[in-house]
């Protein structure tokens, strides 16, 4: 049975930023191949992406989750606003605390991370690329 989902984020331009930004909080193996690495090319005429912008990129992390993005022609400049948010659930407390606050960085806190009426700790931040995460812990 495979129960892995990994999200993937569509930027408008800021997707190496994004990902770097994410390996910075969550560590992990980052890879970034970008349009001109793997020799994409438009036909002549045709306006295509900037050659530095990212095709695919992926962080692993060591806590087992992968983050994916690329710079899409269809992504919002500035975010993925109105895109579906990322939830972190855990019951460490000091890890999921670490990663709000990181996250926050830049960014703007939406909900404290604090005890929540159902009586876990839970925060709401988005960040500077615009990427809602939802950061439940479960050991309150």
């Amino acid at each position: 049975m495979t129960t892995l989902l990994n999200p993937y984020l569509p930027f408008g331009g800021t997707a190496r930023a994004a990902l770097e930004f994410y390996a910075s909080v969550f560590g992990g193996d980052l890879e970034i191949s970008s349009f001109g690495d793997a020799g994409f090319e438009m036909p002549e005429g045709v306006p295509g992406p900037p050659a530095e912008n990212v095709m695919h990129g992926s962080l692993t992390t060591p806590q087992g989750f992968t983050v994916m993005a690329s710079d899409s022609s269809d992504a919002e400049a500035g975010g993925v606003e109105g895109k579906p948010a990322i939830g972190l659930t855990g019951d460490e407390e000091a890890t999921l605390s670490g990663w709000f606050t990181a996250l926050s960085e830049g960014g703007v806190v939406d909900v404290p991370f604090e005890k929540a009426p159902w009586g876990d700790i839970y925060g709401q931040v988005t960040d500077r690329f615009g990427v809602r995460w939802l950061v439940n812990c479960t050991n309150a």
